[in-house]
């Protein structure tokens, strides 16, 4: 063996460092040095081994290229997704729409000036008239018995629905996590308070933070789901309350426990 080639393996023979096996493996070594190795280290039954693992494990690396990319575990997607609308809802904020069209999800952006000048061009002197009979509507059905609120609840209309529909017993809710996790739109609730109240008269507690809160629509009924994490990888716990939820009323629409079992 010449002096180079001694210098490379620190020896004239086995055993041979893996540093130098690794270097004639992968083909770095000159010419002359890789023809007086070859038949030295193939002679050697654990300078050989070594060889076959370093094969082995080309060859499994080669493979990765074509493998599939697993699936970003729920929990993790979730987040990213949470992420991902939060940064885009603080660039690019929804526009104003008119109050007829609030909370619809493809409403467009209407210049209320320009539509009160063409109403009033359409309407002419006849707006008048149809302002004083609706005043003299809302006079009657106060006046009529029976009609006006009882003592003490106040004369508010339920809601309309808002948010994405889901059915009563909560199917398609599961869909709506990745775009509710780290949000927290109270919808018709409108506070945190009046949510922590729902909480507490479902027997939950109110002091453990939900992942994520936004208005839905179950059923036709305007509600406001929460997102609960159960302590399993991307389980999760959803709850909605429907709008007339409060103390003592929890009015829960559906209660459902979704993800890995």
């Amino acid at each position: 063996m010449t002096d180079e080639s001694r210098g490379i393996g620190g020896t004239v023979g086995p055993p041979w460092s893996v540093d130098v096996l690794a270097d004639l493996h992968a083909g770095v070594l000159d010419d002359a040095q890789a023809a007086e190795l070859w038949p030295l280290v193939d002679a050697d039954p654990e300078a050989r081994a070594i060889l076959d693992a370093l094969d082995a494990t080309q060859s499994d690396l080669a493979s990765l290229a074509d493998a599939p990319a697993p699936p970003m575990p729920a929990e993790f997607a979730a987040r990213l997704d949470a992420a991902l609308a939060a940064e885009a809802a603080a660039k690019f904020p929804a526009p104003r729409t008119a109050p007829e069209q609030a909370g619809s999800g493809d409403a467009q952006v209407v210049d209320l000036a320009a539509a009160r000048q063409r109403r009033n061009k359409r309407l002419g002197w006849a707006a008048g008239i149809l302002t004083a009979a609706a005043a003299a509507v809302v006079a009657v059905t106060i006046a009529i018995p029976g009609t006006s609120q009882q003592a003490g609840t106040p004369n508010v209309a339920a809601p309309p629905p808002s948010g994405p529909s889901v059915g009563n017993d909560g199917s398609g809710a599961q869909a709506l996590i990745g775009k509710a996790v780290g949000v927290r739109d109270f919808g018709p609730l409108q506070t945190e308070d009046k949510l922590d109240a729902c909480i507490a008269a479902a027997g939950l507690d109110p002091k453990v933070r939900p992942e994520g809160i936004r208005p839905v629509n179950v059923g036709g009924k305007a509600g406001v789901m929460i997102i609960l994490t159960t302590g399993k990888l991307a389980q999760f716990r959803l709850v909605a309350f429907g709008a007339d939820c409060g103390p003592g009323n929890p009015a829960v629409l559906f209660d459902k426990v979704v993800g890995e079992k």
